[in-house]
């Protein structure tokens, strides 16, 4: 690691804790699989399933708006994820659905389990350029971290789309035979 400075540190320290929180999300997500592929062996406690069930869908669910939030725009999970954990209600409801239903859900599973993979190596590979002490931007939602300087190019995107209906409603009223339709229609009614 390069000889860095106090507050290459920190970004470093930061680009840790988001490996290590998208990491427990990631074996979260092994565990919710491995209670579901073992709900249907014979001889298993479902009971002790279903409860283990219902507390890794609970522990996703809090983790996902968190690490969501935390990782702001490095955030690349699939959009999917969360509605794979809503719609599994319960494991004996899950495997009363067709064998498709299951299939399919299983390869949705597996979608979102490429995607956290993609998203951890992305984050892995950010930290490590920090410890060779490149610069890297760490975006946030709330604002908590460093930020991009410079403004926000919304708001210029806004004011120009804003600047260029106006100029051309302008062009129109004052330059082309609908806009003489117009004047005429004011004119008659300030009479």
């Amino acid at each position: 690691m390069a000889k860095l400075n106090k507050k290459q540190l920190k970004i470093v320290a930061e680009m840790d804790r988001r490996v290590n929180m998208c990491r427990e999300f990631m074996n979260d997500w092994l565990l919710f699989n491995q209670v579901l592929s073992a709900y249907p062996s014979p001889g298993v406690n479902k009971a002790q399933l279903e409860n283990q069930f219902l507390k890794i869908k609970s522990k996703l669910a809090r983790e996902h708006n968190v690490l969501r939030e935390v990782l702001a725009m490095d955030y690349k999970i699939d959009g999917n994820t969360m509605n794979i954990v809503s719609s599994a209600t319960n494991l004996e409801s899950i495997y009363n659905q067709s064998e498709i239903a299951v299939k399919k859900m299983q390869a949705e599973w597996h979608r979102a389990f490429i995607s956290i993979n993609e998203t951890l190596g992305a984050i892995e590979d950010k930290k490590a350029r920090a410890e060779g002490g490149e610069k890297i931007f760490l975006p946030t939602l709330a604002g908590t971290g460093p930020v991009k300087s410079g403004g926000d190019g919304k708001s210029l995107k806004v004011v120009g789309i804003i600047v260029l209906v106006v100029a051309v409603g302008a062009i129109l009223f004052f330059f082309t035979p609908v806009g003489d339709m117009y004047r005429d229609a004011i004119a008659d009614l300030t009479k």
